[in-house]
């Protein structure tokens, strides 16, 4: 069976990128956020009970927090990429000439000749005089957009996935040295995380995953610390 040209387009890895990225920061954060919560709690008190609450706590704050982060700064972006395409609407009315030229100039950096990107330029504009204008003038297209619930929905949703798997270890394994405990699942969760996102975004495993546990290692080491040096106990 022979592929349409949409099949072909979807294997292209880079049409995912704006799920996957919202997706992989979310599940990061939550597995990040909450462990390093737990083990910064976990670091000064024996009990359970405090540690997942604080855990709990720290995840569907942080969910939320994520789901409405992402959705306010891509809807910003949003707002900017329609204030410009509201602009170019304008331009092409008052100076159809300059913008076609503008047009055809930008194909000829690409590349063309002077007469072959007026050509180009007249012809794609022939077809539909925004849509040219907006993608390759502004830069504006189909993967790039930015798609505001979307990315909402994916962080929140990450977020709670990944912020499950630290509170799972809190509540089931033994509180003795809990904090090392969250500390190596957390890693395992990382090297998991780091491993998926690249595989689905066809990118280096090794290196993903190597950049992902470095930081995380980090921030989690940190937090412990704060817990262990200020003296503060739980009791």
């Amino acid at each position: 069976m022979s592929e349409s040209p949409d099949d072909y387009l979807d294997n292209h890895y880079i049409h995912k990128s704006n799920w996957l990225r919202a997706a992989v920061l979310g599940a990061n954060d939550g597995i990040l956020s909450t462990a390093s919560l737990a083990i910064g709690v976990a670091a000064a008190t024996d009990l359970r009970e405090p540690i997942i609450l604080a855990t709990l706590a720290g995840l569907v704050a942080g969910a939320l927090s994520m789901a409405a982060g992402e959705y306010v700064s891509v809807s910003s972006q949003t707002d900017v990429e329609k204030a410009d395409i509201a602009r170019e609407k304008i331009e092409l009315e008052e100076t159809p000439e300059l913008e076609l030229q503008r047009l055809a100039e930008i194909y000829e950096n690409r590349g063309l000749k002077k007469e072959t990107a007026l050509i180009v330029a007249k012809e794609l504009t022939e077809h539909d005089v925004l849509a040219a204008h907006v993608r390759d003038e502004l830069g504006i297209n189909e993967i790039s957009q930015a798609k505001p619930i979307q990315a909402a929905l994916a962080s929140g949703a990450s977020f709670t996935v990944g912020g499950v798997l630290p509170l799972i270890v809190v509540i089931f394994l033994p509180i003795f040295h809990m904090e090392y405990y969250l500390y190596v699942f957390a890693t395992i969760f990382l090297i998991i995380l780091g491993a998926l996102s690249a595989k689905t975004g066809g990118s280096h495993i090794g290196i993903a995953i190597l950049r992902i546990t470095f930081w995380g290692t980090v921030a989690m080491g940190l937090t412990a610390a704060v817990g262990y040096f200020f003296g503060v106990n739980i009791a």
